[in-house]
Formats: structure tokens, C-alpha cells, sequence
């Protein structure tokens, strides 16, 4: 069966505001990493607000470079709405690439793949949308934030 390639609009920009690395070790499928989300700015036609000073990316890196992304942290939106954020993605690319955004270089996200899928929940009704999509994102990591994208997937 097959079925049309379902449309994409864009729902809003994501700048996440990051804390340093905290480092954990070596965990059963990889090396763990811990990074805290301290604020940031969401920037869209039907969502706009501040990201808030909560929640983490808890990241795997395996061997080869691959790194899975696991966040959870929340915004409210310019009307005091608070909205969850669980964003589950990936991010790879050639080493000498990633070793340039692992040093905090400045690097076109157009050089690496950082895709996620993400869910929105709120119990605000103005907001009950979300509830019921899911999200796609496309995006980069700057030295101290991460940029994304996020387009409903209707």
C-alpha cells in the first residue's frame, strides 16, 4: 500500500539555551552526556514564547560518531500557556565535521544531520492542538544553544 508523503508546515523556531556538558562515562550502548536546557526563545506565527530554565538532553554518543538526542524541557508562550517539549532525534556526520562542532566552531547545520521528532502537550485549551500532532524538527548545535526548527507534520 502506499499512501501520499504527508505535508509538512512550519510551526515554530526553537533557540535552546544550553549549560556545559556534564559528562557521565561510558554507559551500556555508548557514552553518556547530560546536558541542561537554561532558557532560550520560541519564535512562530501560532506559537511564540520563552523557552524555560528546565529539563535536559540526556545524550548516547555510540562508537562511530552517532549521537541520539533525548530531551524533555517546556516553554510558555507569550500568552503564560506552559507546553512539555519531548523532543527523541539524531545527529551524525563526517568526524572532521563533528569535531568542529564538538569544539564550539560555528558550523552550517547543512554540513551534518540533526533531525528529531517531537511531542507537545499542554493543559492549556488554547493550546490543545498540540496535543494531537507530532512534530518534525531540523537543526544545529552552536557552541552554547541549539537552533531547531519544527514543522507539524499534518
Amino acid at each position: 500500500m502506499y499512501f501520499n508523503a504527508p505535508p509538512l508546515t512550519h510551526a515554530f523556531d526553537l533557540t535552546v539555551e544550553l549549560d556545559p556538558i556534564i559528562e557521565m562515562g561510558p554507559g551500556r550502548a555508548g557514552q553518556r552526556r547530560i546536558i541542561p536546557i537554561i532558557g532560550g526563545t520560541v519564535t512562530g506565527e501560532r506559537i511564540s514564547g520563552e523557552v524555560l530554565n528546565l529539563g535536559a538532553d540526556w545524550q548516547t554518543i555510540f562508537e562511530g560518531g552517532l549521537a541520539e538526542l533525548d530531551t524533555r524541557y517546556a516553554m510558555r508562550t507569550h500568552d503564560g500557556a506552559v507546553i512539555e517539549i519531548i523532543n527523541f532525534g539524531l545527529r551524525h556526520g563526517p568526524p572532521e565535521v563533528m569535531a568542529r562542532v564538538a569544539a564550539g566552531e560555528d558550523v552550517d547545520p547543512m554540513e551534518y544531520y540533526m533531525r528529531t521528532h517531537c511531542r507537545l502537550e499542554t493543559g492549556d485549551p488554547r493550546y490543545a492542538w498540540v496535543n494531537k500532532q507530532l512534530f518534525i524538527g531540523i537543526g544545529g548545535r552552536r557552541a552554547t544553544r541549539v537552533e531547531i526548527s519544527l514543522y507539524e507534520l499534518s
